[in-house]
């Protein structure tokens, strides 16, 4: 994505927030969240599970486990499986301002909306997390010992559906700097901030190390092409910065190799996704850049999204820059995504990503805008809106 396009989506944040909406755009992440809404609420998780590092709560997941082979992710009898999916917005912003509740999630976590899960054919969820509220650090709304709980009980539930959960580091940010969504937040950062990143890290892969039905997404959308809200512009250069970590304006970034390590570190074996730089939208340096995983288990991340929201929006541009690491590596797309309210450009998406055999999960399982948002469902128990029902129908078609 260049710097031209991300912009845009900012100006309709503002003008949806301006109007008195309830949500703003994908490209600035954030909603607002009445009170009783989030996973803190009276709509939220049930409070079935016990801490995430426990390992006897994970041990009936066992035979869920799973691993790369070649360029496929492969279960423990060997057959190939893909992710396929939503990503489930709110524990990346409910906990930081501008919001004024204290609540993790937004809107209910409870069976209904797992059972509409299932009704999509969903196997995969993807929730964002947010640092400062995983380590309780800079103004987090919530206290680390809740945000922790509270995912970890909605990741339990979602396994006893049969549902895996990527976990991915959405909002990152320098020292002491308190982190903040909506039109003039400063949330979109180049790369994950090594100040706290790397021990969100360890202390995220020590807490689910032993739950093999988890993936850790390292960074959600790496920037480094081009400018960020913090103030930070582009680097020198992207994929090493984007491999090792590297300077910027606002202070050091982590590389994907430091936070893989970190992962590693505690023992932790399962799935790691890496996605690439330019938002996500670019692989073409993944390959040459390919962090060493001592586990062998890395995947490549790629996100995609009508204009404005990415320049890498057509087959050509697809086969450029993704097929080259899906012949070598698997592939998640982590988000996908269009904001006309309907369905014609994921489902060519699709059909072209069934035929590379990527994993892919839309954006986003929460009832707000289909095209500002762009939302797939018009509640939570998962009524679509046109652009889901395009997702909806596709996955129960190819994951009976």
């Amino acid at each position: 994505m260049s710097s031209d396009r991300r912009p845009q989506s900012l100006l309709w944040c503002a003008l949806i927030l301006t109007a008195g909406a309830a949500g703003c755009a994908k490209g600035s992440e954030m909603m607002t969240g009445a009170a009783g809404s989030g996973g803190g609420g009276p709509a939220g998780t049930t409070g079935t599970a016990g801490t995430g590092g426990d390992p006897s709560m994970w041990a009936p997941f066992a035979a869920k486990a799973l691993h790369v082979q070649g360029n496929k992710i492969v279960d423990t009898t060997g057959a190939t499986f893909r992710m396929l999916g939503v990503n489930r917005a709110g524990s990346e912003y409910m906990c930081s301002p501008p919001t004024t509740g204290q609540y993790v999630f937004d809107g209910s976590t409870g069976p209904s909306t797992i059972n509409g899960m299932k009704a999509w054919h969903i196997n995969t969820v993807r929730l964002p997390l947010n640092e400062s509220c995983w380590l309780g650090l800079n103004g987090s709304l919530v206290p680390a010992q809740m945000y922790r709980d509270e995912l970890t009980d909605y990741m339990y539930r979602l396994h006893l559906a049969g549902i895996y959960v990527v976990l991915d580091l959405h909002w990152s940010a320098p020292g002491n700097t308190v982190i903040t969504g909506g039109a003039n937040g400063n949330q979109l950062v180049t790369m994950a901030f090594a100040d706290h990143a790397l021990d969100l890290w360890t202390s995220v892969a020590t807490t689910f190390k032993d739950d093999p039905m988890v993936i850790f997404d390292l960074f959600n959308e790496p920037i480094l092409v081009a400018n960020d809200r913090f103030g930070n512009g582009p680097v020198s250069n992207p994929w090493g910065c984007w491999r090792n970590g590297c300077q910027v304006a606002k202070g050091t970034v982590a590389g994907m190799q430091q936070m893989l390590d970190r992962v590693r570190a505690t023992g932790a074996k399962q799935l790691v996704v890496a996605g690439g730089v330019d938002w996500a939208h670019q692989l073409d340096g993944w390959l040459a850049n390919k962090p060493n995983d001592t586990a062998g288990n890395l995947l490549a991340g790629f996100h995609v999204y009508q204009r404005p929201l990415s320049d890498c929006v057509d087959q050509a541009c697809w086969e450029a820059q993704v097929s080259p690491v899906a012949a070598q590596v698997p592939v998640l797309v982590g988000e996908m995504g269009e904001q006309d309210c309907a369905h014609g450009y994921i489902d060519q998406f699709m059909a072209w990503a069934d035929g590379k055999g990527l994993s892919y999960l839309g954006w986003a399982w929460n009832p707000q805008n289909c095209s500002s948002f762009p939302a797939l469902v018009t509640d939570f128990n998962g009524t679509p809106t046109a652009f889901g029902q395009g997702l909806r129908d596709h996955l129960i078609q190819i994951n009976p």
